[in-house]
């Protein structure tokens, strides 16, 4: 089938409107300077509907028949930068400071924005490895995201060699099963990991249906993608949500010295309620 042409250029005007829709939708503020990056994803959804102008398509998502593209132009809008262990620092902060406080029986940890969930079974490793008891303990990891696409993988746990070269041959043997030809270099997270892994579609620009709260909240890499007012609402929600003595780790780029919080700094990208 003969794909159509797109030759047309996403003008200002264009540029404008799709990003005063996903910030009123999801909260990402694309600034000047992305309306190249905003048309090379934008090419995407046109070739998958066969469109051939930009204008064609922001009629349509805002046509009643369009409304279920909503949900793709947000999912490639997001950026789903990822990966096992990402920010080493944070996880061996968590393994020798705050795993050793948590002694309840239950325990919630929440990574907000969790892309494929590499994050989240991750946390789930170290968590099998460092907290004691933890076979007998009612410990949960909240995975949400926004991307349904992403969230897909997270369900199904299956990573190729590449996306494993941050995890140590002893943890890809102990929490990972190859996968049978013909995918014979992806590997599964195995059920004792994915067992302790809720994944849900969460915007964190709408109301948040669980109830936590949660001893641990990673919100990692995305807070750099919206706006200063939208940062604030964020971090205070994050403050609602974690228990006395909780922690909240940001991205290491994402410091909140420029907004206004209740929380301790205790490290760089380490916060304490």
């Amino acid at each position: 089938m003969k794909l159509p042409i797109i030759t047309a250029e996403l003008t200002e005007a264009q540029f404008r409107k799709v990003s005063q829709l996903v910030y009123r939708l999801c909260g990402i503020h694309l600034k000047d300077g992305k309306q190249a990056l905003v048309k090379a994803r934008l090419m995407k959804r046109l070739r998958a509907l066969k469109f051939s102008d930009f204008e064609s398509y922001l009629r349509y998502i805002e046509s009643k028949g369009g409304k279920q593209e909503i949900a793709f132009l947000i999912d490639v809008m997001t950026t789903n930068k990822t990966s096992f262990f990402r920010e080493p620092e944070h996880f061996n902060y968590l393994q020798e400071h705050i795993l050793p406080e948590l002694t309840e029986k239950r325990v919630r940890f929440w990574t907000a924005a969790c892309s494929s969930g590499e994050e989240a079974f991750s946390l789930g490793m170290l968590l099998r490895e460092k907290m004691q008891d933890v076979a007998f303990r009612d410990v949960k990891i909240l995975a949400t995201d926004i991307s349904g696409r992403m969230l897909e993988k997270a369900h199904n746990a299956i990573y190729t060699s590449e996306e494993l070269r941050d995890v140590s041959p002893q943890f890809l043997e102990k929490y990972f099963t190859k996968v049978q030809p013909p995918l014979s270099q992806q590997y599964r997270i195995k059920d004792t990991v994915r067992a302790m892994v809720r994944v849900a579609r969460l915007n964190l620009m709408d109301s948040w249906p669980m109830k936590g709260p949660f001893d641990v909240i990673f919100c990692r890499n995305v807070m750099i993608y919206f706006d200063k007012p939208t940062q604030q609402k964020l971090i205070n929600r994050f403050w609602s949500f974690l228990k006395p003595g909780g922690y909240l780790f940001v991205g290491h780029s994402e410091g909140l010295s420029a907004i206004s919080h209740k929380f301790r700094y205790v490290k760089p990208a380490v916060y304490r309620k």
